[in-house]
Order: structure tokens, then sequence, then C-alpha cells
């Protein structure tokens, strides 16, 4: 008999060896809301069909947290590919990014034929008979050479390179029916768990959508994103172009002595991009209509210091003169920041800046008055004045950085044909495999814990604690204005989960497995180590990666 501690009821059972989560949750009793998708075990997550052999700690999770959402993703992307393989014999399908609250995924029929409305009409069709039939998933461990040599029967090269150059002696995979496919983490039991998801047409190809976390008995509400689809297009374009569209081909470049010309290019297409706008930028500043300030948001780590310096350079370059002001040196004494009801400051909430003094400042220097600007000291939690004055001189511009700078409260005042706007996000457009995405948040995770580890700032378990919440925000006060600005600037780097491993790797061990964020570290673990290892010695000091590995 092995002994049982459920989180859920704060209740210990004992189960005879062998017993799977599923008879497990069927003996204890709580409410749950929503329909449980997988649980923790011992702070691992974990499928609903895992078997318990020794002694552990238990916690039944559904689609409201984020491990159990992407379980549920997993398993809907699954059955999407066998409804297309089914449906359309020969088939390929691509999971290519998250957008629009859904993913985006592109179908090439083997005939070569447009996707029609039709098409999507008949692939739900296919997806709900197999919810109806709720067919299981069954999972295999295998030798990993054996796993290899399956795919390769199959044609999934992309799965081939994948496990060739991932270093591992065994490999799982599922099979739904006749159907093989690898995905890096667990699944539902069964179809019938699938209940709540839509496929609608979007672009060139499709859109996955999956439950709401706010409401998982209805899809997510679908936003369209035209500006950021186009970023992601753009980044999977040159992709392409490179013959880089997944890890393996990356880990293969780098086994083949590329990574050197690899890291050359990606600093070259980000210089190249920010060359661009500020070109667009110092247009718009000689027209008619001139422009007199730059606003620059983006969410957390994605990189808006390095952007900024590295854009001033080249705004310098074309004869301007740019001067910066934060939306930070704004923020009102730490007494006065708004609260969550559980009395924590919530310092990304809008009302933490004074907008109200900032846009008088930013209305005056555009008069062409002097401005005495503050400086928040985040020690004593106060806003200084200590002699930093500003003025919109010729040739000068104004460059205004901080999460909430595209917010429309921050600058209502000002006409649109003075301002420009610039979004920088962190969108990864390398697949891990062609049914394996990288979730794009997870980029700026790493980048956050290796940051703020190496400046002692927090521990990766702290960093990973914080994450969450940081998320949230943003999706209120940040990505709401993404599709506002005049120009969008993707900060991922495509061989930057090969840099960050070296460093990300031994600070995510220190996180113990005993506390609930070992969960994700241990997920972030097992992710980066799809990745051929590069070491940063040749990443440029101006990089913007430098801004998190440190190095400048």
């Amino acid at each position: 008999m092995v002994q049982v501690y459920c989180k859920n009821t704060k209740e210990t059972k004992r189960f005879p060896e062998g017993t799977s989560l599923v008879q497990v949750l069927n003996e204890f009793e709580f409410e749950h809301p929503y329909p449980i998708v997988s649980a923790k075990v011992n702070n691992v997550s974990q499928g609903l069909k895992f078997k318990v052999y020794q002694n552990k700690d238990i916690e039944f999770i559904d689609v409201r947290e984020a491990s159990g959402m992407r379980v549920y993703y997993r398993s809907l992307c699954f059955l999407l590919f066998k409804a297309a393989s089914d449906v359309f014999p020969g088939s390929k399908l691509y999971m290519e990014h998250p957008i629009s609250n859904g993913y985006f995924c592109h179908l090439r029929k083997a005939d070569g034929s447009e996707l029609t409305e039709a098409d999507v009409a008949l692939l739900k069709e296919k997806m709900q008979e197999l919810v109806d039939k709720d067919m299981p998933f069954h999972r295999y461990d295998v030798q990993t050479d054996r796993a290899i040599k399956e795919f390769q029967k199959a044609g999934f090269e992309d799965k081939v390179r994948l496990l060739q150059t991932s270093g591992e002696a065994y490999t799982d995979y599922y099979t739904l029916g006749d159907t093989s496919d690898y995905y890096y983490g667990k699944l539902v039991p069964s179809t019938g768990y699938l209940t709540v998801w839509g496929l609608i047409p979007y672009h060139d190809g499709l859109l996955l959508q999956a439950p709401s976390r706010q409401d998982p008995t209805h899809v997510a509400p679908f936003v369209d994103q035209p500006k950021t689809f186009e970023m992601f297009k753009e980044n999977l374009r040159w992709n392409i172009i490179m013959g880089l569209s997944t890890v393996g081909d990356v880990n293969e470049a780098f086994l083949n002595g590329r990574a050197s010309e690899l890291i050359q290019i990606a600093e070259a297409l980000q210089e190249k991009k920010i060359v661009q706008i500020a070109e667009e930028i110092d247009r718009r500043y000689r027209s008619d209509n001139p422009l007199k300030v730059v606003l620059i948001t983006g969410p957390s780590s994605s990189g808006k210091t390095t952007f900024c310096k590295r854009l001033s350079v080249q705004l310098k370059a074309c004869g301007l003169k740019p001067m910066s002001m934060s939306t930070d040196d704004y923020f009102v004494n730490r007494v006065d920041t708004p609260k969550f009801p559980d009395g924590s400051y919530d310092f990304d909430n809008f009302d933490t800046v004074d907008h109200a003094l900032m846009e008088e400042d930013i209305m005056k220097l555009i008069a062409g008055e002097e401005v005495s600007v503050p400086e928040f000291n985040f020690v004593t939690g106060l806003r200084e004045y200590n002699g930093k004055k500003l003025k919109l001189g010729d040739g000068r511009i104004l460059l205004i950085e901080g999460i909430h700078a595209l917010n429309p409260g921050l600058t209502s005042r000002i006409p649109e044909t003075a301002k420009f706007k610039v979004f920088i996000n962190t969108l990864t457009g390398t697949l891990l495999d062609d049914h394996n995405w990288i979730p794009t948040s997870d980029n700026r995770l790493l980048r956050r814990i290796v940051r703020d580890y190496n400046k002692g700032a927090f521990t990766a378990r702290e960093s990973i604690s914080h994450w969450q919440n940081v998320l949230d925000a943003e999706q209120q006060w940040i990505y709401p204005f993404q599709e506002t600005a005049d120009a969008m600037f993707n900060s991922a780097y495509l061989i930057e989960f090969a840099v960050l491993k070296n460093h990300a790797e031994p600070i995510l061990r220190t996180v113990p497995q005993n506390c609930p964020e070992y969960s994700e570290a241990h997920r972030l673990l097992k992710f980066i180590h799809y990745f051929t290892p590069v070491p940063d010695k040749e990443i440029p000091a101006t990089s913007l990666l430098r801004e998190f590995i440190g190095g400048f």
C-alpha cells in the first residue's frame, strides 16, 4: 500500500501500489466547479493516467491553472492532428504560434489546394466525432532510437531531428487510434475530456481555440491581432529562408559549426529592424506634422532598456538628438501606491504612475518649455527632484519608456500626429517540432530568472512565484494597447534558448522540490534540455541578450 496526501482536501488515504490518479481522484471528495485535467505529483505535472507506486503529495488541477491549460491545449492539438490525418490523408499540420486567444495552425493538404471554410467544417465535424467516441490517448515509453525509427517511417523528420539531438536514452510518445505523435508534456486521458474548444478560419490557416481560464465553460473570446500576426509571420519567414523552422534544425546547425554565423545573422536582423524604425521616426519628425514623442512599451523582460539605447544610437545617426524619460520616475510615493485586496502593493496598476503630472510635463516640453523632471527613489519609495531638467530644442525628440507608455490615458491631450508608438514583444518563431510550439512567455521568464538571480534581486523560486501576477497584469495593462502601435519590434533571439541554457540550468536547480514553484522549474529544465548549448562569448556587448545574461 502507498500513502497519498491530497492537497485539495488536506487528507491522507492509502491505496494499492499502481493505482492511477483517475482512481485516486474518485476517492477524494472536494468541490471542483470545472473538470480536473491533470495533477501535480510531488510538485511535478503529471497526466491523470500516472500510477502511484510510492508515497506522494498530489494536487488535482483544472484549466484555470497554467499547467492544466497546457495539458488541455496539447491534447487539443493531437485531436486536431488526428482529425486532419483522417479527413485529409497525407496532409501536414503545423502548430505555429499563439495569437488572438488561440493557436494559429497551418494545414498543408496533400494536393496543394487552399484550405476552405468547407474544409474547416469537415475538420470540426471529425474532431467532435472523436470527442464523442471518448477515445483514449495511449502513452508509450521506449528507447529513443526506436521512437526515431517510428517517426522516420511516418515521415516526421521534424521529430526525428529533435530526438536525434536531444541526447535522451528513452522517449515517450502517444497514440490516438492508429495515429502516433510526440508531445513534450502530458495529455488528458481521453478525447472525452475535450468538451470546450473552437476551430475557425484565420488568415491562410486555422485558429484552434481552448477554454477561457476565467470561464472554462466557454472558449476564450477571439481578439483580432493583425499587427502581431504579421510580426509572427515575418519571423517565421526568416526562419524558413535560413532553414531553421524547428529546434532540431537549429541544433543541427550548431553541431555543424554554424553558431557564430547564426549569432551574427540574429543581431543583424534585429539591428535592421531598429534602423527601419529610426528612419520612420526621422521621416515623420521632418514632415509637415512633426513628431515630438516616441512612446515605447512592452511586457516584462522584453528588452525595453537595451532597445531604447540602440534606438537612440540610430536616431543620432539620422541627425536627431533623442532625450529619454521613464514612466517609472513618475511613480506616486510608495504610501500612495494602489493595493491588492490582500494589502500588498499593485505596482503594475496604471494609477501607480502620476499620469496627470507626467502628461502635463510632456505638454510643456512639446510647447518648448524647460521642465524639471523627477527621479523615483526605489529605496525610500519617494519621488524626488534632483536637478534633472529637459527641454526640446531643434532636432530633439523625446523617448518615453515604460509599461504604461501606450496607455491612452497617459497622453490623451497630445495630438496623435505628435506621437510614435513602439511595442516590443518576445515572439518565438522557432518550434520544438511541427506540433510543439514554444510558449512566448518562456523566453521572458527565463530572461527574468537569470537576470534577477545574477543581480541578487530575487531567487529563481521568487521569480517563478511572482510570474503569474506579472502575466495577469500584462493582460490588463499592456497587451490591450499593442495593436495601437505604429511599429512592433520582436526581441526574440534565434539562438536565445541555447545561450540561456548555460545560465538557467544551475539557477533552476536551486528551486527546492518541496515548494510549489518546483513544478515550473522542473518544466523549464525539461524544456531547455532539448537545446544544444552555445557559449555566450560571441554575443556582442551591445546585444539585447546582454541585458539579461550580463557581460556588457
